[in-house]
């Protein structure tokens, strides 16, 4: 801890000056005395400021453009080996040690990746192939620009919500009838619908699936620039804002919403999905409002599919820490189904619901819709959000676990990129996904090389394998998204451990689930912000102050409530509070402060004229010869109030006339702190009762200062004995005990 600038001006006592208690009023150092064990007095602390420059706001700022704006061959070096760090690990690449590890984990999650593109493509109302799109370039971007060895990107499950969701409403907005009628309109109609929507530049032979894509892409397009613009002004830190318990909160929450949304596949039902707030009931209404209409092909592959892969997958999670990889029981399951759909004729005999064709090859690139961009911005921008710090979040807990660090700014970059580039090409948002990291982490990766072999794993089933889904049952898929919720799902077991834990993170958790799932998913996540930014408030506001009490054995200071054996100081009350002190709870100090001491002084002061009017009314109408005898009784009275004006703040049975505020705890003050510190200093300084600090960090002495906490004007005896501050409790408590008792109100004395 330092002293105050020069400029800053604590004084103490000219009496008491010789004695070392803290800082004198013209010098550059501050002293303090404390005792030993023994109760012998130490050579005094001294220690000097260090002046802070101030720096002319002209001059920062060409500072730092200079900084930022100049390039020199080791600047331009170093700004390209960090935006492609690829550049960096790949020449340094261990090709004995690595190359194994990192060719097994690509492999198996690439044969993952496959039947979970297709699927999730589903939940965000696009086409099959289009999935695989997504996965594969958004694996060889992250491989270019991630800071990541271990976090594999690409489709995620809370994005592909969010974007279907846009996707099912701007194709309600532009007059596409629901995806159970979409085969009977022609791309000439289509194109009619489109043309009343002034969207003239695709309407051009694209049909419903042509405009979901153009909608998605759109979407992950903008939030590609959103995320990208983060990382240009370095905001990469608002993810520490984001705590687990609202991530997670969210996610479960998300997830109770797919599980919903992928029930209809389970049943074969043809049913739009709803938009809007309280989307849960809603689709639950409409599934039980039609549950006549079940297709009972679908709905027995559905059961068949759940009683296989869930206990396949329980056997993958237990065995785990045996297995060298996790069975691909998903894509055994895929290619069963669909070689049991293609030969049974599912599809044309029993009316079950399939992929589709899936072309091969790539698509020419396509800008995205610019006259979208007004209806989607608000939507891309939580999506951003949402997609970045799931992929900051979790590349942070892998390069803890395996001891390196990861960029988040450069994060940002890399899964911007991983949604703009791949937008031009018919992809829809991606991100880091959990269970695929988990999977690649325990498979041997050791650097973003596996994020290469997938993307050559999905290059084979996009140029080959992808019209061989072609029978796959959409329940299938249904059945392969709900599987995957089941860590989300298991959260809700927690919930009892959670709140025995932290209370305050458990709320958060079950308000973000519960608004994310029932209410909207967007705006759960706004809820989830706002509560968590009010539960960090209100704890500031729950403080209360403290009265402490000395150690028997060494100069330490502890609440009075808490300990045992702590011992006070005659006429001297110490009080602690344990929060900064700022606009929000400036009054709730002043108030726990008068509660705790015992005795408020604005009250009291208002009690004292209310009853030094009373006297002078009742002097008033006396009669003339009982004047003399009144004034004697109520002079009387006025000598005993004053007499008792220092000790009017009783304490647990002690007089006390001093007042010391550790101000250890008080992170900051704001212009209100300070004034409310002056308050409390005046009005029991009106009193007759001193109030002065101790131990207080540089930085609220600085405010302190800033405050005004110091005035220019001396007190009544020409000292500056009421504003003193010291370095230590003991200091404060030896200085005060050292002063002569005052007597009487100091207000009226000056």
């Amino acid at each position: 801890m330092s002293c105050p600038a020069p400029s800053l001006r604590i004084s103490v006592p000219s009496h008491f000056q010789d004695k070392g208690s803290i800082m004198n009023h013209g010098d550059s150092h501050c002293a303090t005395a404390e005792d030993d064990a023994d109760g012998n007095q130490q050579r005094p602390l001294t220690l000097e400021r260090v002046e802070k420059e101030t720096k002319n706001f002209k001059s920062m700022v060409s500072h730092r453009l200079k900084k930022h704006c100049s390039c020199t061959p080791k600047k331009a070096k170093s700004k390209i080996l960090g935006f492609f760090p690829i550049l960096r690990w790949l020449p340094r690449y261990q090709l004995r040690d690595w190359l194994l590890g990192d060719v097994m984990s690509g492999l198996i999650v690439g044969i993952l990746l496959v039947p979970q593109s297709i699927a999730y493509s589903l939940l965000a109302s696009q086409d099959p192939i289009y999935g695989l799109y997504t996965s594969f370039f958004s694996s060889i971007i992250y491989a270019l620009l991630g800071t990541s060895r271990h976090i594999s990107v690409g489709i995620f499950g809370v994005l592909c919500l969010l974007v279907g969701q846009v996707v099912d409403r701007e194709l309600a907005l532009a007059g596409y009838l629901t995806e159970s009628s979409s085969s009977s309109i022609s791309g000439n109609d289509s194109a009619i619908l489109l043309a009343g929507q002034g969207n003239i530049s695709v309407a051009v032979g694209c049909d419903r699936s042509c405009y979901a894509i153009t909608v998605g892409a759109t979407v992950t397009f903008i939030a590609g620039v959103y995320q990208v613009l983060m990382g240009l002004f370095q905001v990469g830190f608002v993810s520490v804002y984001l705590s687990d318990s609202l991530l997670s909160g969210f996610a479960t929450g998300a997830s109770l919403t797919i599980l919903t949304s992928q029930i209809k596949y389970l049943l074969g039902l043809k049913i739009p999905r709803p938009q809007g707030w309280f989307t849960l009931f809603k689709t639950w209404y409409s599934l039980f409002a039609n549950l006549g209409n079940t297709n009972i092909c679908d709905l027995v592959t559905s059961l068949v599919c759940l009683l296989i892969l869930i206990p396949t997958k329980e056997i993958n999670d237990r065995f785990k820490a045996k297995l060298k990889a996790p069975i691909p029981f998903e894509l055994f399951v895929v290619i069963i189904a669909t070689l049991a759909s293609h030969f049974g004729h599912f599809n044309t005999d029993y009316g079950s619901g399939v992929a589709g064709d899936i072309p091969t090859g790539f698509l020419p690139p396509q800008l995205p819709m610019w006259s979208l961009i007004p209806n989607v911005a608000v939507d891309a921008f939580s999506i951003a959000i949402v997609g970045f710090a799931i992929t900051v979040s979790l590349s942070e807990m892998f390069a803890k676990k395996h001891g390196y660090t990861v960029d988040a700014n450069q994060e940002m970059y890399a899964i911007g990129f991983c949604n703009i580039l791949p937008s031009f090409f018919r992809c829809f948002t991606t991100s880091a996904a959990l269970t695929k990291t988990l999977v690649k982490e325990s498979t041997g990766c050791q650097t973003q090389m596996s994020g290469l072999v997938t993307a050559l794993v999905l290059l084979l089933v996009l140029l080959v394998i992808a019209p061989l889904f072609y029978s796959l049952q959409k329940c299938v898929l249904a059945v392969i998204i709900l599987v995957n919720l089941r860590g989300a799902l298991k959260k809700f077991t927690d919930v009892p451990r959670m709140w025995r834990v932290n209370r305050v993170d458990a709320s958060i958790w079950l308000i973000t689930m519960a608004t994310s799932a029932l209410v909207n998913t967007e705006l759960g996540l706004l809820v989830g912000v706002l509560v968590s930014a009010f539960c960090v408030l209100g704890r500031t506001q729950q403080a209360q102050v403290l009265e402490l009490g000395r150690a028997t054995n060494r100069e330490h200071y502890e609440d009075l409530s808490s300990y045992r054996g702590l011992r006070t100081h005659p006429g001297v009350a110490v009080f602690r509070y344990d929060a900064p002190i700022y606009y929000a709870n400036q009054s709730l100090f002043k108030k726990s402060l008068y509660r705790c001491a015992g005795l408020d002084p604005v009250k009291e002061k208002t009690r004292r004229i209310k009853f030094q009017k009373k006297n002078k009314q009742q002097g008033e109408t006396e009669e003339v010869q009982n004047m003399k005898s009144e004034e004697k009784e109520a002079a009387g009275k006025e000598e005993e109030v004053e007499a008792g004006a220092t000790v009017t703040l009783m304490n647990s049975s002690r007089s006390i006339r001093s007042l010391v505020i550790d101000c250890s705890s008080i992170l900051f003050l704001d212009t209100a702190g300070v004034n409310a510190l002056k308050e409390v200093r005046k009005d029991y300084g009106e009193l007759g009762i001193k109030v002065v600090l101790a131990q207080c960090s540089a930085s609220v002495l600085d405010d302190l200062e800033r405050g005004g906490y110091y005035p220019d004007q001396k007190g009544c005896d020409g000292g500056d004995d009421n504003k003193m501050i010291y370095f230590t409790i003991a200091d404060a408590i030896y200085s005060i005990q050292s002063l002569p008792t005052p007597n009487g109100d100091y207000d009226k004395k000056c």
